[in-house]
């Protein structure tokens, strides 16, 4: 007898409906890593106080989380593919409520810091394999357009009013509280893939043995790399260690490179990345996330250092971006039937660049603006979130879907922190003295004015180019197959 909500076994679910206990685990998946930093965030002076915790400490109470989950999604992405993406899902889930149930009894700065490590291995061992379920779930690529773009939207709710709800709670109740709301979150996510997603199919896992050195390097590459950002912008660019560290990532990912075309069973073949569609969709998300990661740092800069906005009015500046993040849900899918994954994915990629280059030009000369930035750059990530992850699991072979979704990730994770460090160290050479003192003088507002120019272009230029290169890459992807007559299950993979 099946579970309820359980897809029947030989074909996927034919709706939405159908599926709704395993699409509302996975939402629970996508909340969690939603509501986590940004609900943590608000919280942090009153951490700081209680935990008699100091800058750099409160720095890697979310610094270890988000090191900790870039580093390892590759590596457990590799795991899931070979050992079964619900399985690792499930245990990741749990390992997920368990950490949380320990925020409870924290009573240092290094102890929470462990604790937020611990939740970032839970968050690398569920947050692939999300999308990877939900593409395995259907059989149809508009439900799956539609499955993901559900998903995101209850992620993206979470995003919204976390900070809000966030700050009601600190009101009357301790902060332990809001890192204890992932139990319940872990634990409707644990029960709904539990029984509404069916065991793995051994036929559509790989049998390969596991690229330990390859998972070793690929974790060490990434790590350092995340790192450098972060020291970049708090050490700036003349001081040793954000170089070595620069350097050592460097070494890293060419070990790892090598690794991987020297090895039997590598952990990624990097004829994989070659495939247009997974190059062109990596390309989109990595243009979308240096993009959307330098707009929001300097918007934030502006609005409250540049023209003197308190805390709330700024919140209330950046309402187009979320406006438009959860409001656009209904237009995605009927979009992408209108022009297609692969030109959706392009199109709304472009619109994030264009989105970035309106700010750069114009951002200082008004508020409409920065809004019609926000505006361009949300509805963009709207649709490239969903498509370009969608696309590069569609170039991938079926038994490589949560590797394919981990290295989306990663090149989120990684040019988000790149557009910070860039605009950062920018801010640093341009701008003379503390750029958080006020007010400024003349001169220090026109360096800022300067170094935002700068930055945001230098964004623009690099995004475009990922953009553009992506786009040459669908082209090739639509020449193949006008030139090469091929069956539906092979289209993307041959």
């Amino acid at each position: 007898m099946n579970e309820p909500g359980a897809a029947m076994p030989g074909r996927g679910p034919r709706s939405l409906r159908e599926a709704w206990v395993a699409l509302a685990g996975l939402s629970a998946v996508f909340l969690f890593e939603m509501l986590d930093n940004s609900i943590l965030n608000v919280a942090l002076p009153v951490i700081g106080r209680e935990l008699h915790a100091s800058t750099t400490a409160l720095q890697w109470v979310t610094g270890a989380y988000a090191v900790v989950f870039g580093g390892l999604m590759l590596s457990f992405g590799a795991i899931a593919d070979r050992f079964g993406r619900r399985r690792i899902m499930l245990i990741g889930l749990a390992l997920l409520g368990l950490a949380s149930l320990a925020t409870a009894v924290v009573t240092t700065a290094e102890q929470l810091i462990a604790v937020r490590a611990t939740i970032g291995v839970a968050a690398a061992m569920t947050t692939p394999g999300s999308m990877a379920l939900a593409f395995r779930l259907f059989d149809e690529d508009g439900l799956r357009v539609r499955a993901l773009t559900l998903i995101s939207t209850v992620g993206l709710v979470g995003l919204a009013i976390g900070p809000t709800a966030s700050g009601l709670v600190l009101a009357i109740a301790p902060w332990q509280v809001l890192l204890l709301v992932n139990v319940p979150i872990a634990a409707l996510a644990f029960f709904c893939v539990r029984y509404g997603i069916a065991a793995d199919d051994p036929a559509g896992l790989h049998h390969d043995p596991l690229d330990v050195p390859g998972m070793l390097l690929g974790t060490a590459a990434i790590v350092l790399t995340l790192l450098a950002p972060t020291l970049f912008v708090d050490q700036g660019a003349g001081s040793w260690a954000p170089w070595a560290v620069t350097a050592a990532a460097v070494a890293s990912l060419t070990c790892f490179v090598l690794r991987q075309r020297l090895a039997r069973h590598p952990l990624l073949d990097l004829k994989l990345l070659a495939l247009p569609l997974v190059s062109s969709g990596l390309a989109y998300k990595a243009a979308a996330g240096l993009a959307t990661a330098g707009l929001t740092y300097l918007v934030t800069l502006q609005l409250q250092l540049d023209w003197g906005w308190p805390p709330a009015l700024a919140a209330l500046g950046m309402l187009p971006q979320v406006v438009v993040l959860i409001g656009a849900s209904p237009f995605v899918n009927p979009f992408v039937q209108r022009v297609g994954l692969d030109r959706a994915a392009w199109t709304s990629a472009a619109a994030v660049v264009s989105g970035l280059a309106v700010y750069g030009l114009l951002g200082r000369f008004g508020y409409p603006w920065i809004a019609l930035a926000l505006i361009l750059v949300a509805a963009g990530m709207r649709v490239v979130g969903v498509v370009a992850g969608l696309n590069v699991v569609r170039g991938l072979p079926a038994n490589r879907t949560t590797i394919g979704t981990a290295l989306v990730d990663t090149a989120s994770q990684v040019t988000t922190g790149t557009g910070i460090a860039v605009t950062g160290t920018i801010l640093a050479l341009l701008f003379t003295g503390d750029i958080t003192a006020s007010p400024w003088s003349p001169r220090q507002t026109g360096e800022f004015h300067q170094a935002v120019t700068i930055a945001g272009l230098t964004l623009t230029l690099v995004a475009a180019a990922f953009v553009t290169w992506g786009f040459a890459r669908t082209r090739r992807t639509a020449g193949v197959r006008a030139a090469t007559p091929v069956n539906h299950d092979m289209e993307h993979t041959a």
